[in-house]
């Protein structure tokens, strides 16, 4: 059965001759594995294969069968055209980590509409904002990702509460007996992005190189206490080099 569903292509695999193996998060079946031909030949329909390069989000008509590991999609065409992500330097290494990311939490194929919803948001603010809020755009996505999933930091900052235990997921009064939690400055900027609602307001929340890689370093840590086959990234630190 044919069915319609948007998807982001988050990873391209050659396959044989003229075909790419993809994984698309899409709205309608979650993470899916998707195989399409002849887009690496010199035949006219080989043309189309430049629109799925990861971030890019696509109109899909696909076939599913909840049996099978590795689905067909029968047509394609950009739902979303960027103009600056793929080739500003800052904004395509955002992109990057970005994908990176969700391609290590998203393992099974169960649908998500909230989730693409946000993260196809996300991406076309990525695309549309200045580099001033790209700069904390992974902050800000690693925690509402991480909330998406069924885990977040619980409770607010303030002087009565200035400190963010990692291990328990929570504001505390005071330091915790072990050495994962944030200090004042840090746990208040955690509580602000939480917090914001329109994506432009990112840039108002001025930090660092130093403070921001770790910070991210930092909200990593709590994904690896939360999900057990969690593993390093590879795109941090050419981030944390771009975002300096």
């Amino acid at each position: 059965m044919l069915h319609k569903t948007p998807g982001i292509v988050l990873r391209t695999v050659k396959y044989g001759d003229s075909s790419l193996i993809l994984s698309i998060f899409t709205e309608l079946f979650g993470i899916q594995s998707y195989i399409v031909n002849g887009v690496r030949s010199s035949k006219p329909k080989a043309a189309k294969g430049n629109l799925l390069q990861p971030g890019n989000i696509l109109d899909l008509v696909v076939y599913h069968h909840e049996q099978k590991n590795l689905q067909r999609i029968s047509e394609f065409k950009l739902g979303h055209v960027y103009t600056s992500m793929h080739v500003n330097i800052v904004k395509n290494t955002v992109a990057l980590y970005l994908i990176e990311l969700l391609q290590k939490t998203l393992k099974q194929p169960e649908q998500q509409p909230d989730l693409y919803h946000f993260t196809a948001g996300v991406f076309k603010a990525l695309d549309a904002g200045p580099t001033t809020v790209a700069a904390n755009l992974p902050l800000y996505f690693t925690l509402r990702l991480a909330a998406h999933l069924g885990f977040h930091f619980a409770g607010h900052y303030s002087s009565y509460t200035p400190y963010l235990d990692l291990q328990q997921g929570v504001f505390t009064d005071l330091p915790p007996h072990h050495t994962q939690y944030l200090d004042e400055f840090s746990s208040q900027v955690t509580d602000r992005l939480q917090q914001i609602q329109h994506l432009a307001d990112l840039d108002k929340i001025e930090l660092n190189k130093e403070r921001r890689r770790n910070l991210l370093y930092a909200y990593l840590d709590f994904y690896k206490l939360h999900i057990p086959d969690f593993t390093e990234l590879h795109s941090p630190p050419i981030l944390n080099e771009i975002l300096s």
